[in-house]
């Protein structure tokens, strides 16, 4: 059965981010920023908000059915807000971490395409919902829209098993990301069409 998508709405966003904050429980790059259970689960859903949040006020943030898996775009334009992130990051990962955490997410920085983009800072399909078909649901959903706009669409793969879903969509890796003992990210760009 096909995932229907609908957006969803800032009063539905506490849904949407549960739903990514349990994707991304086994996700390397999150679980080597807060490798601690109590730490990833009371700091990561402040680091979704800041990081994607601006998704809900746009109308660019979509989820499945139940929220088994959410989806936010920031449309060309708009960014996360990097200075709550900033806040959280500095009061929340760890004082060993802060270093190589800040150099990865200015890597990444670095990759954004100079024109504007569609770009999908978080995806993700609750891990009891996963092999559905609910995250081609959402990328296909989205990529619709970039493909209206003759826009192209950037995001980073923290996870290497997603690198595959990404590719099928059309995305083309661009490098890679790692600093010092941090896992490899992978910054991926899917031309505009």
């Amino acid at each position: 059965m096909a995932s229907a998508v609908r957006e969803t709405s800032p009063a539905e966003a506490e849904q949407a981010v549960a739903a990514i904050v349990l994707a991304f429980s086994t996700d390397p790059a999150a679980r080597w920023t807060y490798a601690d259970p109590a730490q990833y689960l009371a700091h990561f859903p402040a680091v979704v908000r800041a990081f994607g949040g601006r998704a809900f006020a746009h109308g660019t943030a979509c989820h499945v059915d139940g929220f088994a898996g959410a989806a936010l775009w920031l449309p060309p334009g708009v960014g996360p807000d990097e200075e709550t992130l900033l806040a959280v990051m500095r009061r929340s990962v760890p004082a060993e971490r802060q270093t190589e955490v800040s150099a990865v997410f200015e890597q990444m920085g670095g990759y954004h395409p100079g024109e504007p983009h569609w770009y999908l800072p978080l995806i993700g399909v609750d891990p009891a919902h996963q092999r559905e078909g609910h995250g081609s649901a959402l990328l296909r959903h989205a990529l619709a829209r970039c493909d209206r706009d003759h826009a192209p669409a950037y995001l980073e793969s923290s996870n290497p098993a997603n690198i595959p879903l990404y590719q099928r969509h059309g995305f083309d890796v661009l490098g890679a990301i790692q600093e010092g003992s941090s896992p490899r990210i992978v910054p991926m760009l899917r031309a505009a069409r």
